[in-house]
């Protein structure tokens, strides 16, 4: 029997935690966006978010076992990167353009990298910029909920399409709070419904999951620099109203709680955490205020994942009882 010495800086911490099992919270924690779709955009977010999972597993497994390597499908982990990608489409996406997606999720962003733990990017966030760049006119065809369905009657959309909130004529200050934080309005399925990513932040932060450092600071660094910028020409309560409506519209929430916190794309110690959250704000301010997008969530976060190797070496834990000799010191 082969006996093995593993040797790592203290302090040693066991846990049960298992692959599986923190995918599992992670798909428990995106079931309220799901139902919240479902309730506000209709049926046929079941349908795409159905395709987009079972395409993300078969392609996960078909890969493996074609390469001849271990099937990792029981990992869950594809099932989490199939209903990201949903939450990332609107819910009149073409099936086919779906699978698309999944295929450059798994295969490409992926294992082409190694596979889990390995891939230098998310790869639900790669799939969404690819299918924004190559299909931009349907992964903006927004399909906005009708009258009956804000008053939750009703499973109905209307198929007309126009601006997201973010692009809304006036500004985004302009749209009603509650419509922003209930969700009834257009946008990609998983982005709208602010009560929804909350509700599954929440169940991430109970199970352990993730810690609440990067969406804190991604959203609350977001805030501050734009509550900087329009203070001057608002006045501190218009400006802090305004923050609010940013926060709440587009996919920043979404990609705070669901896409920022990827363990394999983002730093582990909490000084990175904060680091990194700071550069999302930062880059995700940018675009939103002076380019010439209305988003700039899954930029910014695909920008600073190229940044975590880094972020991680400037910010490493030193290990306990280590201490730094001074240049030019002599050694005992």
């Amino acid at each position: 029997m082969e006996n093995r010495l593993n040797v790592t800086a203290s302090p040693h911490i066991q846990d049960n935690s298992s692959t599986r099992k923190l995918m599992l919270n992670v798909i428990i924690a995106l079931l309220p966006c799901v139902a919240a779709s479902t309730i506000i955009f209709g049926a046929n977010t079941l349908l795409v978010t159905g395709v987009t999972v079972a395409a993300c597993v078969l392609f996960e497994y078909l890969y493996c076992f074609l390469m001849k390597k271990p099937n990792p499908v029981g990992d869950l982990s594809a099932v989490v990167t199939g209903i990201i990608l949903a939450m990332n489409m609107p819910v009149s996406m073409p099936l086919w353009i779906a699978v698309v997606g999944a295929f450059i999720a798994i295969v490409i962003a992926k294992q082409l990298f190694g596979g889990i733990g390995m891939n230098f990017a998310n790869p639900a966030l790669l799939a969404r910029i690819v299918l924004f760049t190559g299909f931009a006119s349907r992964m903006t065809a927004w399909v906005y909920p009708d009258k009956c369905t804000r008053t939750f009657l009703m499973l109905g959309v209307d198929a007309a399409s126009g601006a997201t909130p973010l692009q809304v004529p006036g500004g985004v200050g302009k749209y009603p709070l509650m419509d922003l934080f209930l969700g009834t309005h257009g946008g990609v399925m998983g982005e709208t419904c602010a009560l929804a990513i909350l509700i599954g932040f929440a169940i991430l932060l109970f199970t352990r999951t993730i810690s609440a450092a990067i969406p804190v600071t991604y959203v609350g660094s977001y805030a501050v620099f734009s509550f900087l910028l329009n203070v001057g020409e608002l006045g501190a309560a218009d400006a802090a109203m305004l923050v609010l409506h940013e926060v709440l519209a587009g996919g920043l929430l979404f990609g705070a709680v669901f896409m920022a916190t990827d363990y394999v794309t983002s730093p582990f110690t909490l000084k990175g955490k904060i680091v990194f959250g700071i550069g999302l704000g930062l880059i995700t301010f940018g675009i939103r205020a002076f380019g010439n997008m209305a988003e700039g969530v899954s930029y910014a976060i695909l920008l600073m994942n190229l940044f975590v190797p880094y972020i991680n070496d400037l910010t490493r834990q030193v290990p306990l009882g280590y201490k730094k000799h001074k240049k030019g010191a002599k050694k005992a």
